[in-house]
């Protein structure tokens, strides 16, 4: 396994960012159990509450930082571990806008478009980038799913919830072709590069984010109809899921740390998902089914969250060498 340089020294290293995207993930999927099983708005709430102050202090620090040390920006763009992370700050952004849409009035469409328009700026420079040709096969890793795909599928998400329909379509075909064409250089990556070292393993779980975005971004977009596509994103979805549980056990070996933040979203967008099928389906007992996945899913996270409050919690990448996370 390759060991690549560490990403360029910034105050805040960019995978604290998968915090805010995790419990913003997790106020989805109550949203959704608001939605379809007539839940509490409370949980959902103080999720979003805590990944918008932490994204906001997130943010501020690392613009403050950027600021400081000229260049800082342009090499964590353009570093083969941190270069699709700096898509963390629209893509939470984008979900943060998209739940407190109504509260921000005639001033979320604007806020809206300025995030997705930051995502869609970098998305182009980074796959610029990445066609240079400068990237060994080594360097990549299922981060590059961020900025592209599920941040496409977020953005679509995003427009649907203004009625934008023709550039939520737009989005999500975006992400489509991002999924297909980087997807399958990153499948081959992982199959025939050598295994991950423990640390990168809950990377893995990324492989869980596309299928389910692009499934929530569709149901969106068609009013939670069970239509052709949705029924293939639901067929994918499945098959991933019972991939994670073939991989738990390697999973449960690896010590705790940031990288645990990594499982966040994909659980968050799997309870999300599970929750607007269930509704969609309507098949016996599938509320109770609904809530046991969300109830798994909102444990599991706030077990994760637990530990880090306990002082449990490492540094980042940008503070030490690692290795390649795929």
């Amino acid at each position: 396994m390759t060991v690549i340089a560490h990403p360029p020294r910034a105050v805040l290293p960019l995978n604290y960012f998968g915090i805010p995207l995790g419990l913003a993930g997790l106020g989805g999927a109550w949203s959704a159990a608001r939605q379809y099983l007539g839940a509490p708005g409370l949980p959902a709430e103080i999720l979003y509450v805590a990944a918008a102050l932490l994204w906001a202090g997130f943010t501020a620090v690392y613009a403050v930082g950027t600021v400081r040390s000229r260049g800082s920006l342009r090499a964590a763009v353009r570093h083969p571990l941190s270069g699709p992370l700096t898509a963390f700050v629209p893509v939470v952004a984008i979900l943060l806008i998209v739940h407190y849409g109504p509260l921000l009035g005639g001033a979320a469409r604007a806020l809206l478009y300025v995030a997705v328009g930051a995502l869609a700026l970098l998305a182009a420079v980074l796959v610029a980038h990445w066609l240079d040709g400068s990237l060994e096969r080594d360097e990549l890793h299922t981060g590059y799913f961020l900025p592209v795909v599920a941040g496409s599928f977020v953005a679509s998400i995003g427009f649907t919830g203004l009625g934008e329909h023709r550039a939520a379509v737009a989005a999500f075909g975006i992400g489509i072709y991002f999924w297909l064409t980087l997807g399958a250089v990153l499948f081959g990556r992982l199959v025939v590069g050598g295994a991950l070292p423990p640390p990168a393993r809950p990377m893995l779980a990324i492989l869980l984010t596309p299928p389910g975005v692009a499934s929530i971004a569709w149901f969106a977009a068609t009013g939670g109809a069970v239509d052709g596509i949705q029924l293939a994103l639901g067929g994918v979805m499945f098959l991933m899921v019972l991939v994670q549980l073939v991989h738990l056990p390697g999973y449960l070996r690896v010590p705790f740390g940031l990288q645990h933040w990594t499982f966040t979203f994909p659980l968050a967008i799997l309870g999300n998902d599970g929750v607007r099928w269930a509704g969609a389906l309507h098949f016996g007992g599938w509320r109770p089914a609904a809530w046991a996945l969300l109830a798994v899913v909102t444990a599991l996270i706030g077990a994760i969250a637990l530990r880090t409050l306990g002082g449990a919690l490492p540094g980042g990448l940008g503070e030490r060498r690692a290795p390649s996370p795929g």
